[in-house]
């Protein structure tokens, strides 16, 4: 047995282990053996047991064997781990490493278990006298207690060299390889907002290896927000976010190379802020900074990956030069109030979570230049239901960053899409037809009453063949305005004048 990890029913005889891991040309070797003891945390232990994933366990344990290898330049070394019933007294886990010096050896034998503790999936009970501790994870146990020797805490293990970035797994795609790598460690990445969609989204990025990440942010850190940011934890409430996760992408990956905004973006400064790199990705809550990023976006020709996240319901956008950007939607910023946030409308973390690693994967798509890039393309994703909308985008006419005088205008240059009523009953008497196009759930927990309402759930407005009834004109209706616009546009853009949209949705209406 020389360079294994290996699981085994019957005791171990270190002796026999010893005499494999025996190198005429290694001065050094060392050895650990864990027994199973008579008393854990004041309990008397009457035996032990041990289960272990053996496919997975073993594959992890050679890999551990094989880093140990490498990093430590030791020559030889192995690891039994015994699984099944186990009495007191009996040999639990040895591990041994033979090198030219102790030193190595004695380094090499201390990761090796250490790495088998925290990363092998193997599992124990411990049985006492008045029960057992029933199947825990032997990392769990590593974590929670210190190992004692003589009575005193043991040492704390010599530092480690810290470890080199590894690219292998993503490297090894044939679209990315060596030459995409150094593609990525060239380019620059602006997060603007690192909350629930920028804290995936920076984390990839770090962890892909982009050469520099900017994060703007002005926000401090608060208890609510941590169930969808758990790049943070609770003892950090009250300091900047900016720094926080700067802190922990530079652990998470030391070669990129993180610069903090501690501002809020805005008209003023936002082309300051995305001068300097290559793709910006926006993860804030607020329609005012996403247009105003937009804005400089397109002056800059700067590619920007856009979301947005309403209950369970998320959006994803890409604005490229020379293509639609979200004005071509949403003219003008909705008025405070009418879209709820966060904090206002409730949201489950993996919401925000989806939504800000699809910003990453759509990031390393534009700047490794990949296949399936989102164009021209507003995606809707309902989580509950794990329904997605596809509305194809378009630069519109009335765009004050486009105004292309050759784009079909489905409707008159001075005629808004976005309507405002007081009340459904103000625009049923102005002869609108009302399409609510909410989902059937939400429709459900607040449904429309006061007046007629023809129900079409947009995914069946848009892609499920789904006819609007005769009308002259029609008015669509969401919870806070943006699905109905989206879809308003995109039926326009098939023809179907004179339909629009409620501004704000019902959320306007109290």
């Amino acid at each position: 047995m020389v360079n294994t990890f290996q699981f085994s029913l019957e005791p171990i005889d270190p002796s026999a282990l010893r005499a494999a891991l025996a190198n005429p040309a290694c001065g050094g070797y060392a050895s650990f053996e864990g027994w199973v003891r008579d008393c854990n945390a004041g309990r008397e232990v009457r035996r032990l047991e041990y289960e272990a994933f053996e496919a997975l366990a073993v594959k992890e344990g050679e890999r551990i064997i094989a880093e140990a290898i490498e990093r430590f330049g030791i020559a030889r070394a192995a690891c039994v781990h015994r699984l099944g019933t186990l009495g007191i007294g009996e040999l639990a886990v040895w591990v041994g490493a033979s090198a030219p010096h102790r030193h190595e050896a004695f380094l090499a034998c201390r990761y090796i278990i250490d790495a088998v503790k925290h990363r092998v999936p193997v599992w124990k009970k411990e049985h006492y006298r008045e029960g057992d501790s029933g199947w825990v994870n032997c990392e769990r146990c590593a974590s929670e207690a210190p190992e004692m020797h003589g009575g005193t805490e043991a040492h704390a293990p010599p530092a480690l060299a810290p470890a080199a970035p590894d690219y292998s797994r993503q490297s090894a795609l044939r679209e990315v390889g060596a030459a995409g790598q150094a593609r990525l460690g060239a380019s620059r990445a602006l997060i603007v907002g690192c909350g629930g969609l920028g804290v995936p989204a920076m984390s990839y990025l770090a962890g892909a290896g982009i050469g520099r990440l900017g994060l703007v942010d002005a926000d401090l850190l608060e208890a609510s927000n941590l169930h969808r940011q758990p790049l943070y934890a609770l003892r950090d409430c009250g300091r900047q976010k900016v720094e926080l996760a700067a802190e922990r992408l530079r652990a998470l990956n030391p070669a990129v190379d993180v610069r903090t905004y501690p501002v809020r973006l805005d008209a003023d400064n936002a082309a300051g802020l995305v001068a300097d790199y290559d793709v910006i990705i926006e993860c804030t809550d607020n329609i005012a900074t996403k247009l105003a990023l937009n804005d400089a976006c397109i002056r800059a020709g700067k590619p920007a990956v856009f979301a947005s996240v309403y209950q369970y319901e998320g959006q994803l956008q890409i604005v490229q030069p020379g293509g639609p950007c979200l004005r071509c939607l949403w003219p003008e910023a909705v008025r405070d109030g009418l879209v709820g946030n966060c904090a206002a409308a409730g949201v489950l973390g993996p919401v925000p979570g989806t939504l800000g690693t699809l910003q990453a994967l759509e990031a390393l798509k534009l700047l490794l230049d990949l296949p399936g890039q989102l164009t021209e393309t507003l995606l809707i994703f309902d989580l509950l239901t794990l329904n997605i909308s596809r509305i194809r985008t378009r630069r519109s006419p009335q765009c004050p960053r486009h105004a292309l005088a050759g784009d079909r205008a489905p409707f008159a240059a001075n005629e808004s899409v976005e309507l405002e009523f007081e009340s459904l009953h103000e625009a049923s008497a102005a002869g609108y037809l009302i399409v609510d196009i909410r989902e059937r759930r939400e429709q459900a927990l607040r449904p429309v009453a006061e007046v007629p309402v023809h129900s079409i759930p947009m995914n069946e407005l848009l892609h499920g063949g789904a006819a609007l009834p005769p009308a002259s004109k029609y008015l669509l209706v969401c919870a806070a305005g943006a699905r109905s616009l989206a879809a308003a546009h995109e039926l326009r853009a098939r023809g179907r004048a004179p339909i629009f949209s409620l501004r704000g949705g019902l959320a306007a209406l109290g």
